[in-house]
């Protein structure tokens, strides 16, 4: 690969890894995910042109399969659950054959998982593209589908949690928080899939197709470039906290401040090591007082 070339849709540069970033272009897609799924597809070449997207809105907002039904000629199973939306669906795909509209939630349970939808269907079982985003049992949902083998997974996480952190939320529908990359990751793994490329999204490869990107090591710290969203939380060694990074929730636009995160009295930051013995000592009480009510 060429590395001189490699630089993502904001001119900035990747780690060689992550070459499929550079791919990334907008049609209807959050993050570029049009460019990148075209680029996957064009490597794998066993395409069946066949695709599934949930929760689809009109079908092509924010849409990760517009694109490919438009433009490509693929078929499509387009799920969306609030009626409202649906009809948008319909208005976007009045007329168009290809495309099977369906009116329901996706769930976890045998009842909804995407398996029961999928079955009324005409859709083949491996079939090429699958999109997940319904901002929190994204993990869940993917976890369930048993009978099915996309060739290709985008699936949402929450970009606030660090790379490290193996985060996932409950299994409850009512609970939207998200999971983190690596959870998903480690849940790709155990489905046989591998990870090659990151936008707002995690984007899988059937693992049978990885060798054909020729990335050496595809770690969540190598592929996942975008940091932006994160917020990093410390202490001094005298028990200050500090915030750093986006320090805000970003769905909700309110900043998270420093001073509301503090576990220690101003007079009670020093080190441990303090020499004045009135002060190590109140701060001893304080510290004892404080792990009671934990």
């Amino acid at each position: 690969m060429n590395e001189s070339m490699l630089s993502d849709i904001n001119g900035e540069k990747l780690k060689p890894n992550a070459w499929l970033n550079q791919y990334a272009r907008t049609v209807t897609s959050q993050g570029g995910e049009d460019g990148i799924i075209g680029k996957i597809l064009e490597v794998i070449e066993d395409n069946d042109k066949w695709c599934v997207e949930f929760g689809s809105w009109d079908g092509k907002k924010l849409s990760n399969t517009y694109n490919l039904i438009i433009n490509k000629g693929y078929s499509a199973v387009l799920i969306e659950g609030n009626p409202k939306r649906f009809k948008g669906l319909l208005k976007t795909f009045g007329g168009n054959q290809k495309v099977t509209p369906v009116n329901a939630f996706v769930g976890f349970n045998k009842e909804d998982n995407l398996d029961a939808i999928l079955k009324k269907t005409d859709i083949p079982k491996t079939f090429d593209v699958l999109s997940i985003d319904v901002d929190g049992n994204d993990y869940h949902i993917w976890e369930a589908v048993r009978e099915y083998k996309p060739k290709v997974v985008v699936i949402e996480f929450n970009a606030t949690i660090p790379p490290e952190v193996e985060f996932v939320q409950p299994r409850d529908m009512s609970v939207t928080q998200g999971s983190s990359i690596l959870a998903i990751t480690e849940l790709a793994k155990s489905k046989g899939y591998e990870l090659v490329a990151s936008t707002s999204n995690a984007i899988y490869v059937d693992a049978k197709y990885f060798d054909l990107f020729e990335i050496e090591d595809n770690s969540v710290s190598e592929i996942w470039t975008d940091r932006s969203a994160l917020t990093y939380i410390f202490c001094g060694y005298d028990g200050a906290v500090f915030l750093r990074g986006l320090c805000k929730l970003p769905w909700q636009g309110i900043l998270l401040k420093e001073s509301r995160v503090q576990q220690l009295p101003k007079w009670a930051l020093k080190r441990a090591g303090d020499r004045n013995i009135l002060r190590r000592k109140m701060r001893k009480i304080y510290l004892r007082f404080r792990k009671r009510m934990q």
